[in-house]
């Protein structure tokens, strides 16, 4: 059974008003039991509503609509690690990615979820990451 772990684009789609309806069916579709989310994508999250007017009743849309969908995974140590290797293997090589997508992509490879999101070639770069494109007809 597939799991997975939603990037904060795939989530902040709920916020349009008319979200892209292949997110949307997928999102309908999975349990909280295998859609999972980082708490790397909560702090981007409240961190955009901090930078609005009116972030204060965004955030409480963000908190009743989307935060109760998704299971939450801890940055923990698996994570942390994961994401410590990355950033030096893509340093390496010289293709690094932002710290806050090296997040999400260690916990995905920490536990073992599959990445969904619209940065599909952004991911690619992440070796062993498994990446879905929700955002196609």
């Amino acid at each position: 059974m597939k799991r997975y772990l939603a990037d904060t684009n795939v989530l902040s789609e709920l916020l349009k008003k008319r979200p892209h309806p292949s997110v949307q069916e997928r999102l309908d579709a999975l349990p909280p039991s295998r859609l999972f989310a980082s708490e790397i994508t909560r702090l981007e999250l409240r961190f955009g509503t901090c930078l609005v007017p009116d972030g204060e009743g965004l955030w409480q849309r963000i908190e009743d609509s989307i935060l109760p969908r998704v299971s939450w995974v801890s940055f923990d140590e698996a994570s942390s690690l994961a994401t410590a290797e990355l950033l030096a293997r893509l340093q390496q090589a010289g293709t690094p990615i932002g710290p806050w997508d090296a997040c999400l992509a260690g916990t995905a490879l920490a536990h073992k979820l599959i990445l969904s999101t619209r940065n599909v070639s952004h991911f690619r770069r992440v070796p062993g990451l498994r990446v879905e494109n929700w955002f196609t007809d």
